[in-house]
């Protein structure tokens, strides 16, 4: 155990929180518009990101306020932390190997962007290990935030951010370090599960028991007939 009372995959897991690891790409960003002092660039590393966070909020608001989801998957939407993930740590991979490439070493700073995307797998699969979601949902989160992050670094073309490689190690280690152990547990599920309800105008939100009920009740007259949406409110 890594830290007294708390499981590595408890701990592994808040790698992929919304408030850990947007502020990093915040920062990349922000670099990539001091180094090309272009918006252009920055623009084409957090559109895909963007993209990849409507989605997945889009597809936690439909099952939350509406039922809609797959029972045969057991899918409810979109995991946010392996969207995350994959999304933004083979961005930062990229950014600071910048170097590596330029001095020839272009190898090894294949293998770091292989690394990184094996470490955003590690935080999906921690999402399945401390009970969040499915394995669909990990797996489901894990490709829609690969996809972004390729694209963002297909976007982006030869606009590369180059880090000062030693104080972007030390400040990245002293965040990643402190904020999985000190930062307050993210609240964007609650803020989506309150948004989802006031759009739906439902009391409560969803289940994945619902989900299963529904798809597990045998067929009958109408108007029960209508499936998830039938259950009560």
């Amino acid at each position: 155990m890594l830290l007294a009372g708390v499981h590595p995959s408890h701990w592994l897991t808040r790698f992929g929180e919304a408030g850990i690891v947007l502020p990093v790409a915040a920062a990349l960003a922000l670099w990539l518009v001091v180094a090309t002092r272009s918006a252009r660039p920055a623009s084409a590393w957090l559109a895909p990101l963007g993209v990849a966070v409507l989605v997945t909020t889009a597809s936690k608001i439909a099952f939350i306020g509406w039922g809609v989801g797959i029972a045969a998957l057991d899918f409810t939407g979109f995991s946010g932390h392996a969207m995350f993930a994959a999304a933004v740590y083979p961005l930062l991979a990229h950014a600071l190997t910048t170097h590596w490439r330029d001095a020839g070493r272009r190898r090894d700073a294949r293998l770091a962007l292989c690394a990184a995307y094996a470490f955003a797998a590690l935080v999906a699969a921690s999402r399945v290990r401390v009970g969040a979601h499915s394995v669909s949902e990990a797996a489901a989160g894990f490709a829609l935030g690969a996809l972004a992050s390729a694209s963002a670094l297909w976007l982006a073309g030869h606009a590369q951010p180059r880090l000062p490689a030693l104080w972007a190690g030390l400040g990245l280690a002293a965040w990643f370090g402190v904020m999985p152990i000190q930062a307050a547990p993210s609240q964007t599920h609650g803020m989506v599960t309150r948004l989802a309800l006031e759009l739906s105008g439902r009391e409560l939100p969803f289940r994945r028991e619902d989900l299963h009920r529904a798809a597990a009740a045998p067929p009958c007259a109408p108007p029960c007939a209508t499936g998830i949406s039938a259950l009560p409110r």
